[in-house]
């Protein structure tokens, strides 16, 4: 991968939530591959919607995306989301087990190719993150509001994406719990993954250099 190629490029981009609220007014940005990119402003300044727009579940009005070097319409939808994952902040979990939660990305068509991961692998992945005392047959539609946080973004973690765009990914969770999935989502940027990540808790992650975001009032500030 050419790592002089810009992960995303924001030109002249502009959003309208349902036509009202202004969301991105002309705005242009880029954010380099490997970067670890924290997102922040006021609530319903649009720190989801930018994300949104990143994987193509919402699309700008005005102006081009591109990741990669490639126009965002170019990109085959379910191709582009193999490599950008997205993490919304209340996750939906199936009634399943889970261990067939964790494995669902591999019965994508874009992800059988790539090995499933053994129950063991599953199980030290969940004790990464303060889940020992979950079981594999365990059903997901059992587990708490932070358990399910926690679940879902090991599930988009396993296929090993290039980009990981994460809505707040800890706000249901306790201090340690939070402190845990801090360090492995840092452990994976620093393994080359792209982090874009939507935060109001004051999270820096160590050894790892940031690149802050703000939105505001259509209006985006970048500060490496």
């Amino acid at each position: 991968m050419n790592h002089q190629i810009p992960c995303f490029e924001f030109h002249d981009v502009s959003f309208t939530w349902h036509g009202e609220r202004v969301i991105l007014e002309h705005q242009s940005f880029t954010l380099p591959q490997g970067a670890f990119v924290l997102i922040r402003g006021p609530s319903g300044a649009g720190k989801s919607t930018l994300l949104r727009l990143m994987n193509r579940l919402e699309e700008a009005e005005t102006g081009e995306i591109s990741y990669l070097g490639q126009s965002l319409t170019n990109w085959n939808p379910s191709e582009l989301r193999q490599q950008v994952a997205y993490l919304q902040q209340i996750p939906v979990i199936p009634d399943q087990s889970v261990r067939d939660i964790l494995l669902q990305p591999f019965y994508f068509r874009v992800n059988r190719d790539k090995a499933k991961p053994s129950d063991q692998a599953l199980q030290q992945l969940l004790g990464k993150v303060k889940m020992n005392d979950i079981r594999l047959d365990d059903s997901g539609a059992a587990l708490s509001g932070g358990q399910r946080q926690r679940l879902s973004l090991l599930r988009i973690l396993l296929p090993g994406p290039s980009v990981l765009l994460l809505d707040e990914p800890t706000s249901s969770l306790d201090s340690e719990s939070r402190r845990c999935v801090h360090e492995l989502v840092a452990d994976f940027n620093r393994q080359g993954t792209t982090i874009v990540m939507i935060t109001h808790d004051g999270f820096l992650p160590k050894n790892v250099p940031v690149m802050e975001i703000t939105i505001d009032q259509g209006r985006v500030s970048v500060c490496r």
